[in-house]
């Protein structure tokens, strides 16, 4: 990590990076300082493909931009599965990139507004 304070990006982060829509200046000034779940990853690259985009290599070309990644490990099992509520709304890939943001103690980053009615166990930033 090149700062002292990382940020833990949630899929829809990257995804409006990606897809140049609101939020993508701000996710892409936080690049440098970067982490993401390899659940995430997978949901980045299972929506580009979705949407018909050659996703070869996407996995290095994130990396090449700053995002640094993280296996989803024993460590960050059960913190996901324990942020799980009826209700909430909360994908594998959001608890994913919760608890991983949770054992780092950084803020999560996302472009999912529904996060904002939820009380989460970290600090959440909202790139729109």
């Amino acid at each position: 990590m090149t700062s002292a304070q990382g940020v833990v990006l949630d899929a829809s982060a990257v995804l409006a990076l990606l897809q140049d829509e609101p939020g993508a200046d701000e996710v892409e000034s936080l690049l440098d300082s970067a982490l993401m779940s390899s659940v995430n990853l997978s949901e980045v690259i299972q929506k580009a493909e979705q949407h018909g985009v050659n996703t070869e290599g996407l996995e290095y070309d994130l990396g090449a931009l700053g995002i640094e990644f993280r296996d989803f490990d024993v460590g960050t099992a059960r913190p996901a599965a324990e942020l799980w509520s009826k209700g909430s709304g909360l994908s594998l890939g959001d608890r994913a990139c919760l608890a991983l943001a949770a054992s780092e103690l950084f803020p999560a980053v996302t472009a999912d507004g529904r996060w904002s009615k939820l009380k989460l166990p970290v600090e959440v930033r909202f790139v729109r």
